[in-house]
């Protein structure tokens, strides 16, 4: 500990108090307070913090602004936080190059903001996008509702700059889309949970703004309709930027005890209908897809200036925050399942009993499905219903897990569940890329 102390470049933090707030994250894992808060404030500190870690034996876990739901900033036994969130850097915008360069420690509101402002889009929008990292984004592969058009996080990383065994920041990628020289290490890094080094600093590509939006609130007559939308709007040629969903025992939630405009949501269950095409606010566009939505459809609204688009916005938006603050141990999966099969999923669900709730992304199949009594289940009970869930979306084509990642929360079911040869493929190159096990350990694998 006296060496840690005397780290160059950094912010030491050792008080109980202080230590406290970084056992957990916004999951429902809470880990042991960890020997120390690093916060560093340049790369002699990283330099020296590395070699202590091999020295001493102690991991290293990185984290943000802690706004992630898998555990994956959470402390384990014997390890040091790396409080990445004062990390020097500024976000620079190359419109030639429809890049943007920015340290881990910006605000992704910020981030969004300053490309907003060069005319350009950063389009990845977790719904933590106006307080979360962009650290976090990285070490997750954040998605959002725009995922269904624009991917992942990852699709928008040209290069990174990251702290890897050695104690050295080393760069990967160019400011271009093309780079065919070999596997990509900054691929290798977006989405890792910080197992195989520290991300630092990012190089994103950026896609000149949209210039129009057609926002629409649909309300559906019956709910299992709505299951087969996503196919049948891909099926007619329309790609929507984002489309979201309530469930009816969602719906019921926020109109029995909601704010004022959630108490007022129609429908037996609701979606929300974005398109950011130039083209989308015509006549002709939007007849067109009212008469794709029309058997579905129970009173059509579209947004007539931002002013709607925003407040249409905004109860999505507040949907998981209200969630918690009814049930403050709910559980909150987010398992992915292909849109085919949405409408199977949902029918196997009813049949299996589990008690839930579910809202999200249904233009990619990525389901936020809540437990709300999980404070209120047996530790195996809720196991073995968190784990049915689980192989039900495996079952289906799909995964555990869409944007949320695996961290502690997920790792156990990760490891039961996935193909053999793909953990041992990652433990392998954890054993090449960190020989010592001091990056983050104990997540994921």
């Amino acid at each position: 500990m006296d060496a840690l102390l005397r780290l160059p470049e950094a912010t030491i933090l050792t008080d109980p108090d202080a230590l406290a707030p970084f056992q957990r994250d916004e999951s429902h894992v809470v880990g042991p307070a960890p020997l120390a808060v690093v916060r560093p404030h340049g790369p002699a500190a990283l330099r020296e913090l590395v070699r202590l870690a091999r020295a001493e034996g102690f991991g290293l876990v990185p984290r943000g602004a802690g706004t992630g739901k898998a555990g994956g900033c959470v402390p384990t036994q014997r390890t040091v936080v790396v409080d990445l969130s004062a990390w020097p850097g500024m976000i620079q915008v190359s419109p030639q190059d429809l890049s943007l360069t920015a340290p881990v420690s910006a605000l992704l509101r910020d981030v969004k903001a300053t490309a907003g402002e060069a005319g350009l889009f950063y389009p990845p929008d977790p719904n933590s996008w106006e307080s979360c990292a962009l650290g976090g984004t990285l070490a997750t592969n954040a998605g959002g509702p725009n995922a269904c058009k624009y991917g992942m996080t990852r699709h928008w990383v040209l290069g990174l700059d990251a702290l890897l065994a050695d104690g050295e920041i080393h760069r990967f990628g160019i400011p271009s889309v093309k780079a065919n020289t070999g596997p990509s290490l900054a691929q290798l890094l977006v989405g890792s949970e910080g197992i195989f080094g520290l991300i630092v600093g990012a190089t994103l590509r950026l896609t000149p703004q949209p210039r129009e939006y057609a926002t629409l609130l649909l309300p559906v007559k019956r709910w299992m309709d709505l299951l087969d939308l996503p196919g049948r709007l891909s099926a007619a040629g329309f790609l929507p930027s984002a489309f979201e969903f309530f469930d009816p025992a969602v719906l019921a939630e926020l109109r029995a005890h909601g704010p004022d405009e959630a108490r007022r949501l129609p429908g037996e269950a609701l979606a929300i209908l974005e398109f950011d095409e130039r083209g989308c606010t015509s006549d002709d566009f939007l007849e067109s897809l009212a008469d794709l939505l029309g058997p579905v459809a129970d009173g059509l609204e579209i947004a007539s200036d931002s002013r709607q688009r925003n407040a249409i916005w905004a109860v999505r938006r507040m949907t998981s925050a209200f969630l918690k603050e009814r049930h403050p141990k709910k559980v909150s999966e987010d398992i992915v399942v292909p849109r085919s099969r949405l409408r199977e999923f949902f029918e196997r669900l009813e049949r299996s009993g589990i008690p839930s709730v579910s809202y999200g992304h249904l233009g990619d199949g990525n389901l936020h499905v809540n437990l709300l009594a999980a404070g209120d289940t047996p530790h195996d009970e809720l196991e073995a219903q968190l784990m049915t869930l689980f192989r039900l979306a495996i079952e289906l084509g799909g995964t555990l897990s869409g944007e949320h990642g695996i961290g502690l929360a997920k790792r156990e079911a990760f490891l039961a569940l996935t193909d053999p040869g793909h953990i041992a493929a990652l433990r392998a190159m954890k054993r090449a890329l960190d020989p010592d096990g001091i990056f983050n350990p104990g997540k994921v694998i």
